[in-house]
């Protein structure tokens, strides 16, 4: 006989409550900007995979932008809600939810926590059917003292808070937003677009890259907080070492000109390439030899985790959540933050000791599979979702 099959916690379905009312759930998921982030690649993993005959989703952004675009060119209800003032934003989206009247508000972002909770409360004020409201906390940004007071005054009017690392419910705890339970809920890699990936066409015809070269990448917006200055600074201390290799930097942002202009400055302009936004991000990482995040500061590093998933070896900085999922020298190598002797250091040794390179890709593959697939994380929004449902739909009924 065969061994018997190994239970999968990715593949449990989750086991729906009865709700009062319609069993399906109406969702508004609010974004703080449309442009593309970890956030919104976050929430387009999550629409995806939302089992759509129990959940009712839609999406409403503060701004337009490519992250927008590729949720509608997925079919998904998309509303822009283009205003620069938070007062007149909040007006706009309290009447939006008077009309869509959701059983849970689910809020991504900084400016998306404020308005969406104004909003809320400006329904509930007014007499109509208040949502559940969940709040994720995607950012590890330090915010100022006067932004930390509003998320502590508005937080008591939150029900749900999802902090996506544990260095991010540090983070909630040392801003001393108290008033609604944290749960940790770690972003999921979609293991349908991130396993068993076929890397994009080579990149000679695109961008003058040689057959054959070294391709060390980072998938990441192109600002400060992001390190690219960091892994450009340590890219002549590469090329010392691994003349053939190319940077490949994957992404758009604020920052784009003054990296050129660095990587001119270095003299190895000639081996960095900015390919600016990428819609086949899987196929582009599959290519990469060398995975990298050289991040300032990060909450957790869906792209780490991604890479991590198609096998590619990684180096990333040890801030934030990326150590909850790099342990150093066996699913990954870790190193300090803006020190580009030691990033340079540890590219090398990847691109050169192939064997432990791929030693620590399996366990890093192997790590994702267990404990990071998007089933896991879907499952316990939903979750989530389903009490919420609940308790709105049950406090309605006993008001009436």
């Amino acid at each position: 006989m065969g061994a018997p099959p190994t239970w999968d916690p990715c593949l449990v379905p989750l086991e729906h409550v009865d709700l009062p009312g319609p069993q399906r759930v109406r969702v508004v998921e609010i974004l703080a900007t449309g442009t593309s982030g970890g956030a919104q690649e976050h929430l387009f993993s999550l629409l995806s995979r939302l089992d759509r005959t129990f959940y009712e989703a839609s999406v409403v952004a503060l701004s337009g932008g490519s992250a927008v675009r590729k949720l509608q060119r997925h079919g998904f209800d998309v509303t822009v809600i283009d205003e620069a003032d938070d007062a007149a934003a909040v007006r706009a989206l309290t009447a939006h939810l008077a009309m869509v009247r959701p059983d849970v508000v689910h809020t991504h972002m900084y400016r998306a926590d404020i308005v969406g909770t104004k909003a809320v409360i400006a329904l509930r004020d007014s007499g109509h059917r208040a949502p559940y409201v969940v709040s994720t906390v995607h950012s590890s940004r330090i915010r100022s003292h006067e932004d930390r007071d509003l998320l502590r005054q508005l937080t008591p009017s939150m029900d749900q808070l999802i902090a996506v690392s544990k260095s991010i419910e540090r983070k909630i705890a040392d801003e001393h937003r108290t008033g609604a339970p944290v749960r940790l809920i770690y972003n999921g890699v979609d293991l349908q677009r991130y396993d068993h990936q076929e890397p994009c066409a080579p990149f000679g015809d695109q961008y003058g890259i040689e057959t054959g070269s070294k391709i060390v990448g980072v998938v990441a917006r192109l600002e400060s907080e992001k390190g690219h200055q960091t892994l450009i600074e340590s890219w002549p201390a590469v090329l010392r070492e691994v003349p053939d290799a190319y940077l490949l930097i994957v992404g758009e942002g604020s920052r784009r000109d003054a990296l050129e202009q660095l990587a001119s400055a270095r003299r190895v302009g000639h081996r960095v390439v900015f390919t600016g936004r990428r819609d086949d991000i899987p196929a582009v990482t599959a290519a990469l030899d060398v995975a990298v995040l050289p991040s300032w500061r990060e909450a957790q590093g869906l792209s780490i985790l991604e890479a991590m998933a198609l096998s590619r070896p990684v180096v990333a900085s040890d801030v934030g959540g990326i150590p909850e999922m790099v342990e150093d020298g066996v699913t990954g190598l870790l190193v300090e933050h803006d020190n580009p002797a030691a990033l340079a250091a540890a590219i090398v040794r990847l691109l050169k000791d192939r064997p432990f390179a791929a030693r620590i890709a399996k366990a890093g593959h192997d790590l994702v599979h267990d404990r990071f697939c998007i089933e896991l994380m879907v499952k316990a929004i939903e979750q989530i979702y389903d009490d919420g449902a609940r308790a709105v739909r049950l406090a309605e009924a006993a008001a009436s």
